[in-house]
């Protein structure tokens, strides 16, 4: 087929007409800086590279669909956290939005620590050599066997969810002698996405331990009366995706109220307060996230004006980027097949990944952007939604973006910011195969994570 040889959907003075859409960048072969890793630019023929390399090498290379991670921009963005909060804060990489092997040995040398969810990510963490002392252990049901794996390597903190877990991590820790570090995660009544929060309760959740009716008080009392615990101080999760440190700031004074209280019935001061993270990224032209020291400065005014209102030292700040390291620096590229018109409405284009390796947009009905990359075109824009290949009409990758009207199968675009949760949350639907998460750094591509094969599945499945 040739590039103008299908008849495209509404064009912008059409979906200007609607009114439903925003109108779409002025040239379309301009990247937004705001949504994609630091190194990726055009190249003289038009062509999107990263670190260097041209996504057609890339996709000769590695196939599509696949993951592109930037490593420069990775390591850059853990200096850029490190430096914003300084030698007496704590930054943790929320291992849950994209963990491997290299990841882990990239956080140790760039001097963050690790949290990490799972029995599988504490596997990967010591395995790849981050030291148990630079990791903390969240989770609202942690087995049995996951936190005796963790009390036995040395972890450096283990965030208590449930009264439940208060005594079994007690009695695991005494069992082999050691008196471990913990945090009680307390639900303070505020739910903080994007720029909205609500400062009421919201207890009806399955983390932490609610502030109201004095149930984190009495967390307080258990784990303090424990011998095989050792109570460092309180963590505090408020949402995700959040750009407004209106609702922070609500978390804060409820978590500082809380540790006055515990000095004033129990003489002690707990020395740390961990934040948790939920910092936004721009996955569109529309959003607009902070800098990491604009973060940490907010965080640290915060929590110093509540101490000095409640005559408390200042605890050490600990912090949880997941998402806000890793999501922008990563694309997947996928390569253009069937493309369908509908006169009026939008033109439905195919790529040759879908649900199975992007899951954020039926779930969460997530916003993306998109772009052409293997070649610019002076073509006028078209309303698009990017779907995948999956038997499902949720298959959605972008639902809403404006790509060349000349688009046709073979192209290559690219979704940026999928660093975060893409990976994380894969799956084998329709038994898809999942990418591979290939870092990009300086002129050199290698794969970090394999794409799986079809020996893979089979292997698995031993009926």
């Amino acid at each position: 087929m040739s590039r103008s040889a299908h008849p495209a959907g509404p064009r912008h003075a059409d979906v200007l007409t609607e009114g439903h859409y925003s109108a779409p960048a002025a040239d379309l072969n301009v990247l937004d800086e705001k949504v994609w890793s630091r190194t990726v630019t055009r190249d003289a023929d038009g062509a999107l590279t990263v670190g260097g390399i041209t996504v057609a090498k890339l996709a000769e290379e590695f196939g599509t669909p696949a993951y592109f991670l930037d490593e420069s921009d990775f390591r850059a963005r853990c200096r850029a956290w490190s430096e914003a909060f300084g030698p007496d804060a704590d930054v943790f990489y929320a291992g849950k939005a994209f963990l491997s092997r290299a990841v882990v040995r990239w956080l140790k040398e760039e001097g963050l620590n690790l949290d990490v969810c799972s029995g599988g990510e504490l596997t990967t963490a010591l395995d790849a050599g981050m030291p148990a002392e630079r990791i903390a252990f969240h989770g609202n049901n942690k087995t049995v066997a996951e936190i005796e794996r963790a009390v036995e390597a040395g972890i450096g903190r283990i965030v208590l969810d449930s009264f439940q877990e208060i005594v079994r991590v007690a009695h695991i820790a005494q069992r082999h002698g050691v008196r471990q570090r913990v945090q009680i995660r307390v639900t303070v009544g505020v739910e903080a996405h994007t720029h909205e929060f609500i400062a009421t309760a919201h207890e009806d959740q399955k983390f932490g331990i609610a502030l109201a009716d004095g149930q984190a008080a009495e967390a307080v009392r258990r784990a303090l009366s424990l011998d095989g615990l050792d109570l460092i101080g309180v963590h505090s999760h408020i949402g995700s995706q959040i750009f407004d440190m209106a609702g922070f700031e609500v978390s804060a004074r409820r978590v500082v109220q809380l540790l006055a209280e515990i000095r004033d019935e129990h003489g002690v001061e707990l020395p740390e307060i961990d934040l948790g993270g939920g910092l936004g990224i721009a996955y569109t032209s529309e959003d607009d996230p902070r800098e990491p020291h604009e973060i940490a400065k907010a965080l640290s005014d915060i929590v110093t004006r509540e101490c000095e209102a409640a005559k408390l030292r200042t605890p050490r700040i600990s912090v949880e980027p997941g998402r806000a390291i890793v999501g922008p620096t990563a694309f997947t590229l996928y390569e253009v097949g069937t493309i369908k018109p509908l006169e009026g409405l939008r033109t439905y284009v195919s790529v040759d990944g879908g649900m199975s390796d992007n899951i954020r947009t039926a779930l969460y009905d997530a916003e993306y952007s998109v772009a052409l990359v293997s070649r610019t075109s002076d073509a006028e824009p078209m309303l698009v939604r990017v779907v995948g290949k999956h038997c499902e009409s949720g298959d959605i990758v972008v639902k809403d973006a404006f790509l060349p009207a000349d688009l046709a199968p073979g192209d290559l675009i690219a979704v940026p910011a999928t660093g975060a949760y893409c990976r994380s949350m894969a799956s084998n639907y329709n038994h898809a195969l999942r990418p591979p998460v290939v870092a990009v750094r300086d002129g050199e591509a290698r794969v970090i994570v394999r794409r799986e094969t079809e020996e893979d599945l089979l292997r698995l499945d031993v009926g």
